[in-house]
């Protein structure tokens, strides 16, 4: 088998593993993902009764107009902020991230995480799964503990 046979058959493996458990429904749909290496599109699917609810991309005008070039991590967060405003003016509030076979990484995040903070929760975290803490405050973290004692040096006898 060649390289790129291989590979198309280690992405469709990994949609099917990712899609397994993502059933979009009318009051939480399904955020779809495409990433091509111009552009990004994502849309929300209503998988019970097959119908696309809300859709945005890279492509469109007003992206287009802020970002001429669609393949970087500015614009995938305007497209994760166009669907957002999209779903809240029809009523969707929450959504389920179907990143296909793409690492949940760069593009793929921010549009997620920029929906996220338009008022569409997709990125919500699990219970009992530990949160990564933002650098401020680690910093009064650090701030707050009692000052270490110095060490002694050791010297040779």
């Amino acid at each position: 088998m060649d390289s790129q046979k291989a590979k198309l058959v280690r992405q469709l493996r990994r949609r099917r593993h990712v899609r397994r458990r993502i059933t979009g429904t009318a009051e939480r749909p399904r955020l779809s993902v495409y990433r091509s290496s111009k552009h990004i599109y994502a849309q929300l699917i209503d998988d019970l009764s097959g119908v696309t609810l809300a859709a945005a991309s890279s492509n469109s005008e007003a992206v287009r107009t802020a970002f001429p070039y669609g393949g970087n991590i500015k614009a995938a967060a305007e497209v994760g902020k166009k669907l957002a405003e999209v779903a809240v003016a029809k009523g969707i509030t929450k959504a389920a991230v179907d990143r296909g076979h793409y690492k949940y990484h760069g593009r793929i995040k921010a549009l997620a995480e920029a929906a996220n903070a338009g008022g569409l929760k997709c990125c919500e975290h699990k219970p009992g799964k530990k949160i990564k803490e933002a650098p401020a405050k680690a910093e009064a973290k650090a701030e707050k503990k009692p000052a270490q004692k110095p060490k002694k040096e050791k010297t040779k006898a």
